[in-house]
């Protein structure tokens, strides 16, 4: 970030903010298998096809994805792959994260089964 300016710094927030939606998220993971249809999405995320639309096209403003028309069916499919290295690096430090708590939170009960 280091250079870049307000404009610029407003479209990483932009960015990061379409990434800020489990919805978004999980419709992201499904596409990473190729593309798919709203109905084939809504049914993987447990969602509406409507729903499922609206997180679509946002994530088709902000760049993510991208529309292909066939017959009566909108197929979509991810325009960038290396969003995935992001987000297996956040999940990464995540997992860490709930890692180290787990081990904290196993480490005080066999303290407390001691006392």
């Amino acid at each position: 970030m280091k250079g870049l300016d307000r404009n610029a710094l407003e479209q990483v927030a932009e960015y990061f903010q379409s990434l800020a939606e489990p919805t978004r998220l999980c419709l992201l993971n499904a596409l990473r298998n190729g593309e798919m249809t709203v109905s084939e999405l809504a049914e993987g995320a447990e969602s509406t096809p409507a729903n499922v639309s609206k997180h679509l096209s946002l994530l088709a403003k902000t760049g993510f994805v991208e529309r292909r028309t066939q017959g009566t069916s909108a197929y979509y499919r991810i325009t960038d792959p290396d969003i995935y290295a992001l987000c297996d690096l956040v999940c990464g430090q995540i997992a860490k994260r709930l890692s180290a708590q787990a081990e904290a939170h196993n480490a005080f009960k066999k303290a407390a089964r001691r006392a």
